[in-house]
């Protein structure tokens, strides 16, 4: 397998955690984003992902993007050890968390969007900051409530094995720090948080510990 990744993403991020926890060996290509104006805007990866985004995964024949998608695919194709519970109503609530961070957080404040608001509207790096504070405040709110108000959580997001929903939740912690988004409201979520990082697959998917991040 190949996966196309840039450390700081947190769509590759994710990805990089489920390939970990199931321990898959694969080739990592990275693609910078930044670097002589994004090198995912380059003919060759467009060819690869008409979109120019990452993560695009490369496994024989197969070519996905979206990591989401990505992770299901995975979870299918290499069951153990599981990703999403058993049972329907477990898998439900395991999607819901992952997609109000996937779908809600992460595409307002991804790194086009921030382009798009400093160079096409003219935000100064303040109103950006704001403007990213302010989607993770309201989707982390959203998801401390998810987890801190529901018997299913357990040492992790859901249960007491890490799940689709830990994949998710971790890069977009990192990505707040970064921006020094403070997380005291959020108990449940640094918790959480904290647990995931001292098992070695989320340490080895951590964006410093990639070959690119040097």
């Amino acid at each position: 397998m190949v996966l196309h990744t840039y450390f700081r993403s947190s769509a590759s991020y994710r990805v990089r955690i489920a390939l970990a926890l199931k321990g898959l060996a694969y080739e990592s290509v990275p693609v910078h984003l930044v670097r002589g104006g994004g090198e995912q805007h380059s003919a060759a990866f467009a060819t690869l992902n008409p979109a120019e985004l990452v993560p695009v995964l490369v496994d024989g024949e197969v070519t996905l993007t979206q990591s989401l998608p990505i992770i299901e695919y995975l979870d299918e194709v290499h069951p153990a050890p599981a990703l999403l519970p058993p049972d329907a109503a477990g898998r439900a609530r395991v999607r819901a968390i992952a997609q109000t961070i996937a779908c809600e957080i992460h595409p307002l404040n991804n790194l086009r969007v921030l382009q798009h608001l400093e160079a096409t509207l003219g935000a100064s790096a303040q109103a950006k900051s704001t403007w990213y504070a302010h989607w993770v405040a309201l989707g982390f709110t959203v998801v401390e409530s998810m987890l801190s108000e529901s018997a299913a959580t357990g040492r992790y997001c859901h249960g007491d094995t890490p799940t689709l929903a830990d994949c998710c939740l971790v890069p977009q912690i990192y990505n707040a720090e970064r921006f020094g988004v403070s997380l005291a409201a959020y108990p449940t979520l640094r918790r959480i948080g904290e647990a995931c990082m001292k098992l070695p697959a989320f340490q080895r998917a951590a964006p410093e510990a990639q070959a690119d991040a040097a």
